[in-house]
């Protein structure tokens, strides 16, 4: 019986260890998970966020694998899992199902079902706290090494360059949800849904969809006339991905006029194109 505290101490720590790793494997969508429950106005103000977080669970895994605060790091867990409890009671009361982000993508969890893992998480650490000795061994420099391991993922986990905000703010794709253009390769696609440059540029990619490999499309829709999104696909017969845009965002994206498409890896513009689209993508993308 003696060793039961022991290995649920170290079952609460393994917990915390994995979901920061889930989260460091793809801080991304961890960011946008932030902005989407309205915890970050803005995605770089996410990303600073969500590198502390993801630190702060890193250091609470390790220090409980230690016989050193474990009272104390028990307490401030009780507290920070209650608050995220609270939050998650507050998307669960506005109907959200959406991944919670708890465990990054790597385990879908809706607001209510991360609450029913948040309340067992509660119940074993409070079962925990009542187990172990009640005066704590101390190690100071432990204090040291946590303040490090936080720190550490600014280096491990460079924040996204300034360049890379015109696109990375765009975070939600109908009809498919959540999307970090800061990941991989995407093309991107700057449409005035009545252009019909934009409805001739949309053809050619749905074209070059079908007889080449090309990354994944994404597209920006600017409105300012009657055309809507189901006409302009049915127009084009294309069915990208789609966020919409305001005037401002549309005008500092394109050049002389609609369209513009343009080619990002891990966020950053290599390259875009607002004529000869098809022999541009080809030139970039030639045949396997």
């Amino acid at each position: 019986m003696k060793a039961s505290p022991l290995f649920l101490r170290y079952l609460f720590a393994f917990t915390f260890l994995f979901s920061a790793y889930t989260k460091f494997v793809a801080p991304g969508y961890f960011e946008i998970t932030l902005m989407d429950q309205g915890l970050a106005p803005s995605r770089i103000f996410a990303a600073y966020l969500s590198r502390f977080f993801i630190g702060l669970e890193f250091a609470l895994g390790v220090l409980l694998l230690l016989p050193f605060y474990t009272r104390k790091l028990l307490l401030f867990s009780l507290v920070l899992i209650g608050g995220f409890s609270l939050h998650l009671i507050y998307l669960w009361s506005l109907g959200d199902q959406e991944n919670c982000g708890c465990f990054g993508e790597m385990i879908s969890m809706t607001p209510l079902e991360s609450l029913l893992k948040n309340a067992l998480l509660m119940g074993l650490a409070f079962w925990i706290y009542i187990k172990v000795p009640k005066v704590d061994k101390a190690k100071p420099m432990l204090l040291f090494f946590s303040l490090l391991l936080i720190g550490s993922m600014w280096i491990l986990l460079p924040l996204p360059k300034p360049q890379a905000e015109n696109f990375i703010q765009f975070t939600h794709f109908e009809p498919i949800g959540r999307v970090d253009l800061a990941q991989d390769e995407v093309l991107v696609a700057v449409f005035n849904l009545d252009c019909e440059h934009c409805q001739a540029a949309a053809t050619e990619l749905v074209k070059l969809s079908k007889n080449h490999t090309l990354p994944p499309i994404y597209v920006l829709f600017f409105k300012e006339g009657s055309t809507s999104v189901e006409q302009f696909e049915e127009l084009t017969q294309s069915h990208f991905p789609f966020t919409f845009i305001d005037t401002s965002t549309f005008f500092d994206l394109i050049g002389a006029s609609p369209p513009r498409i343009y080619y990002l890896s891990q966020g950053e513009v290599i390259q875009f194109w607002d004529s000869d689209l098809t022999q541009g993508l080809l030139e970039r993308f030639p045949a396997q």
